[in-house]
C-alpha cells in the first residue's frame, strides 16, 4: 500500500494543471467523492470558478453493485470544453461510465478526464494523468481525518 501524502499531491496537482493547460476548460466536474479535493485545487490553480460535482455508485466499501448509478447532474449553459476530475482511474468503470453519460446527455461539450493515479489494466485511460497506480493508494484525505487515527 502506498501512502499519498499533501506534499505528493500539491507537485502532483500542479503538474496536471500544467497538462491541462492547453484544453482551456471553462468548467470542471468533480467525481464526488474521490476527485472532489483535487478538483478544488485544479479549479484554484486554473482560476476556474465554474465547478460543478456527480456523485457515483458503483461500489459499497469493496463490493460492487449491480448497477452504476449517476446521483445528481450537471449544468453546461454556454460551457464547450469541460475537465472531469476523479483521484484515480482504478477499474476505470466509474470514469467510463461518467464520460459516456456526460456526452450523451451533451453532445455539444467536449469532455476531457484528469486523474491523479491511471492503473495500466482500467478499462479508461484519462485524457491526462501524473502517476501509474501499480498498488493500493491511501490518499491522505481518505486517513489524516478519521476519527480512528
Amino acid at each position: 500500500m502506498l501512502y499519498y501524502d499533501y506534499k505528493n499531491f500539491q507537485q502532483d496537482t500542479n503538474k496536471l494543471i500544467t497538462q491541462v493547460q492547453e484544453f482551456q476548460p471553462e468548467s470542471i466536474v468533480a467525481v464526488a467523492r474521490g476527485g472532489l479535493t483535487l478538483a478544488h485545487c485544479m479549479a484554484e490553480g486554473l482560476e476556474l470558478r465554474e465547478l460543478q460535482s456527480l456523485r457515483t455508485e458503483l461500489y459499497d466499501k469493496t463490493t460492487k453493485r449491480e448497477k452504476f448509478t449517476i446521483c445528481n447532474s450537471c449544468s453546461f449553459d454556454g460551457v464547450s470544453r469541460v475537465l472531469v476530475v476523479d483521484d484515480i482511474a482504478d477499474s476505470g468503470e466509474t470514469l467510463q461510465n461518467v464520460m459516456q453519460t456526460l456526452q450523451e446527455l451533451h453532445p455539444e461539450v467536449i469532455f476531457k478526464s484528469a486523474t491523479l493515479f491511471y492503473k495500466k489494466t482500467s478499462c479508461y485511460q484519462p485524457t491526462y494523468w501524473v502517476n501509474e497506480a501499480k498498488e493500493w493508494i491511501e490518499f491522505f484525505w481518505e486517513s489524516d481525518f478519521t476519527t480512528q487515527n
